[in-house]
């Protein structure tokens, strides 16, 4: 099997895969050798060309001679950029960039004088230079890759890895260009020379140039300077290649080469090959054996509107402008000017812009050359730029994701592979500029990536930042610690001791304030869980307020007189007036006493507001009773229908003030809860919470109580107002005393359980209370009895006004108390007209009577059972 040394030697080659066959233009510029150029007047050399990281060696001012360094920089990928003619520096400022986008760049604008006087040239010996002096002398030049990239030379020459292989690219393979054959054609010798200086700095087993068969005469001349070189025979060979677009791409002539395929994002070195330019070979013998660093180079100009196209020698930095003046150049409307080739130039925008190291090429078409760019049209998704891509790309996907700007993704589909030959575009028949789309999508990549580079920069010098910072912390502490150190090593017995007594009396007030802190806990503590403590201040102060505030009512009560029948009225007004007033007056105490806390404050506005609303309902019921019964006449043996419809009018009204007092009750239970949640960590409220939810249950049944009184009276309303006797029904009235008597004391002794479960003393005095007031409920009883004749007989207006006033009850009660009465009084009307009614017999009178007995002291078990309630007040407030 043959190696591949041996199919070099032998001429194999391999075919690569796409690639196209544009019609070849080459004869206008290739017929004539390279010529010269008169000088500019002004040459714009932008800085840096190639690489970054450089510093301007001159300034605005100064003088300089052709080939004076301009630049300077340490970085690998630095290469210096020189003067390529000799005159001053007039400004160093951005202008338009040799770019498609003409983004501005820094740039040292020259004054040519006209005498074009080289510097000082250092001429060297191949032999007495070492290889590092070798690649040093190409970096110092700015060498570049000649054929369009602009890759440092000098990296290629001093690689990692061991090469096999050098290729010289002369295939040229632009449909216009000739400036790499008419090079060869003139200066075979000394690209051979250059070539020498490559074999003695790589030593590769074969070097191979490379010439497409469209440049016969170059290759002879190449062959015969071969065939004259020194280096050892059979070690470097001319090849002569195919014509076919894009050959004399990198990759793609190492494969026609060797058949090996470079792959995606390595470079050939790792293959073992390195390929050159010729314009870069001859570049390197100019800058190492003559000492001229690269300040010119050839470019075609060329285009069927040019006057005199051809090759010729350019300086750097050299402005389009000049060159189009000087070759006659005769433009056309809507005329481009394309630097580099056809298919992979770009149009300026701005011919102001210079000649770089990488320019080959400048070309000005005529219109039947190139004609205007046509419109975009949808993709037919044919497949023609798939199968024309020498890279074996999807340039489909590329495009829908680069149009999309959808970079990663297109990234994902080696976009970095492509080449920007151009060989899709070319063959679309849509005419979409696929490799315009490539182009943006390539430079947001790397504007990403650059940007990405500088954050993590930035990143890097922020955490070195922090780093230094902490050193500097650390280093001041432990100067200070070690001043503090020689400060007490130096302190006499005095000072010393004034420190200890400084540190001391510190000590000593931090533990005196840690000890009031915990006597105040302690003492919250033991209030909240223990009431056998003596009580605060603030829960007494309301207590005494409430207290005072009653007695105050109770005696403006008894001095006004108030009869028998408004008694109900006045003992509700007070009940209600009492709680607004107590509760006012226990928070103003409680004031005054001490700061309120946020929470007792809501707690007191929310209390003194449910109170408030209370007593204008039970105020408001009432007063509707007392403008009912005013209103209704008073009744007659003929006329008892009206007396009946005011006693159904009196009960529809009890019933809703019933509801309406469930309701007040049911929101100050609510409210206390409420507050007593909110405040669950605050001992105070918590206390104050049970006090009021004790009140509002003591009120609760107190209302209800008065509503069984109410219906009662409802019933003595709506019967004859006449009695018999009262001897059968005095052992009812005892019970129903004692009854009542009996209830109010468990409702005493309820709510103070409620408000001190723990409370050994309140519950004692709760029990003497209550047997103190069954027995004066019993005493009252006696009297009451005895005081009272069978004989007496109440008017209906009299009970109907003790209807009107007593306090609400529920609706069940009410329920039955109009059953009761519509069965003493059977044809009670639903409107007002007059209906006529059989008189009472005598059996249904007697009935009559005896329901009125029992009303009179149902009235006076409720006065009992009032009495109770100011007493359970009482003592749930002094508890």
């Amino acid at each position: 099997m043959l190696t591949l040394l041996d199919q070099l030697d032998k001429g194999t080659l391999w075919r690569s895969p796409g690639g196209i066959h544009p019609p070849e233009v080459k004869f206008l510029s290739n017929a004539t050798p390279i010529g010269q150029l008169p000088l500019a007047s002004t040459y714009l050399v932008p800085v840096p060309q190639v690489g970054e990281n450089c510093t301007l060696a001159v300034k605005v001012g100064d003088s300089v001679l052709k080939g004076t360094p301009l630049t300077q920089g340490t970085s690998i990928w630095h290469l210096p950029v020189h003067a390529p003619t000799s005159g001053t520096i007039v400004a160093i400022e951005p202008r338009a960039s040799n770019h498609a986008s003409a983004l501005p760049v820094n740039t040292c604008v020259i004054a040519a004088d006209g005498k074009d006087t080289w510097c000082e040239l250092v001429q060297n010996q191949l032999d007495d230079l070492s290889h590092q002096q070798i690649v040093d002398k190409v970096r110092s030049a700015g060498i570049a890759g000649m054929g369009g990239a602009a890759f440092p030379t000098h990296i290629k020459l001093n690689p990692v890895s061991e090469i096999d292989l050098v290729i010289i690219n002369g295939v040229e393979c632009e449909p216009y260009i000739s400036a790499d054959d008419r090079l060869m054609r003139e200066y075979s010798q000394d690209i051979l020379a250059g070539i020498g200086i490559i074999h003695r700095l790589l030593m590769p087993k074969r070097i191979v140039i490379a010439i497409e068969d469209n440049k016969p005469e170059a290759a002879k001349a190449m062959q015969a300077a071969v065939s004259q070189c020194g280096l050892p025979a059979g070690s470097i060979r001319v090849t002569v290649i195919p014509t076919k677009y894009p050959s004399g791409g990198e990759k793609q002539l190492i494969q026609i080469i060797t058949g090996r395929e470079v792959p995606s994002g390595a470079i050939p070195a790792k293959l073992g090959i390195v390929v050159h330019n010729v314009g870069t070979a001859y570049a390197i013998h100019q800058a190492v054996t003559q000492g001229k660093p690269l300040v010119e180079r050839v470019v075609t100009v060329t285009g069927r509107n040019v006057g005199k196209p051809g090759n010729y020698w350019l300086p750097i930095g050299t402005p389009v402008d000049h060159v189009l003046t000087a070759t006659e150049f005769t433009p056309e409307p809507d005329q481009k000017v394309i630097i580099g080739g056809p298919m992979m130039g770009h149009a300026l925008a701005n011919i102001q812009v210079p000649i770089l190291k990488g320019t080959n090429c400048i070309l000005m078409p005529s219109s039947q050359e190139i004609g205007s760019t046509p419109e975009e049209k949808a993709c037919i998704r044919c497949g023609e730029c798939a199968t024309a891509c020498p890279a074996l790309l999807l340039p489909q996907q590329l495009f829908w994701h680069a149009k999309a700007e959808e970079y990663d993704k297109a990234a994902s589909y080696n976009l970095k592979d492509c080449i920007e030959c151009g060989c899709c575009s070319y063959v679309c028949p849509s005419d979409i500029p696929l490799v315009e789309y490539y182009r943006i999508a390539k430079s947001a990549l790397k504007q990403a990536a650059d940007e990405k580079q500088q954050a993590e920069r930035a990143k890097q010098r922020f955490d070195a930042r922090l780093a230094r910072l902490e050193e500097e912390k650390l280093a001041r502490e432990a100067k200070a610690k070690e001043a503090s150190e020689r400060r007490q090593a130096s302190m006499t017995g005095t000072d010393k001791n004034a420190v200890a007594e400084a540190m001391a009396r510190i000590a000593a007030k931090k533990a005196a304030a840690q000890a009031v802190t915990g006597e105040s806990i302690t003492e919250e503590s033991s209030v909240t869980t223990t009431d056998t403590t003596e009580v605060p201040k603030g829960k007494a102060a309301v207590a005494a307020a409430i207290a005072r505030a009653k007695a105050k009512k109770a005696a403006q009560a008894n001095a006004d007189g108030t009869d028998t029948n408004g008694a109900e009225t006045d003992n509700a007004q007070i009940d209600s007036s009492v709680d607004v007033d107590a509760t006012e007056s226990a928070t103003d105490a409680i004031a005054q006493e001490a700061p309120l806390s946020q929470k007792d404050k809501v707690a007191a506005a929310i209390a003194r507001a449910k109170a408030k609303k209370a007593a204008q309902q039970t105020e408001t019921a009432p007063l509707e009773s007392t403008e009912t019964a005013d209103s209704t006449p008073a009744l007659s043996a003929d006329d008892d229908k009206k007396a009946k419809v005011a006693a159904a009018v009196a009960r529809a009204k009890a019933k809703k003030a019933a509801q309406q007092a469930e309701t007040a009750a049911s929101d100050i239970e609510v409210s206390n809860t409420e507050i007593s949640v909110s405040d669950v960590n605050d001992a105070e409220a918590i206390k104050k919470a049970k006090v009021a939810a004790a009140v509002a249950r003591a009120k609760a049944k107190k209302a209800a109580q008065q509503a069984e009184i109410n219906t009662e009276n409802d019933l003595i309303q709506t019967a004859t107002p006449a009695v018999d006797s009262t001897a059968n029904v005095q052992a009812d009235v005892n019970a129903d005393a004692e009854t009542a008597v009996n209830a109010a004391a468990t409702d005493i002794e309820v709510s103070n359980a409620d408000v001190s479960v723990n409370d050994a003393e309140a519950i004692k005095k709760a029990k003497v209370a209550a047997a103190v007031a069954r027995a004066k409920a019993k005493k009252i009883a006696a009297a009451s009895a005895e005081s009272k004749t069978d004989a007496e007989i109440e008017s209906v207006d009299e009970i109907q006004t003790e209807a009107n006033v007593a306090s609400p009850s529920i609706a069940a009660t009410l329920d039955t108390a109009t059953t009761e009465a519509d069965a003493v009084l059977p044809s009670v009307g639903s409107t007002a007209e007059p209906i006529e009614t059989a008189p009472l017999s005598t059996d249904e009178l007697k009935k009559a009577r005896i329901a009125a007995t029992i009303a009179k002291a149902k009235a006076k078990k409720a006065a009992l059972a009032q009495e109770a309630n100011a007493s359970s007040d009482s003592s749930v407030t002094n508890d």
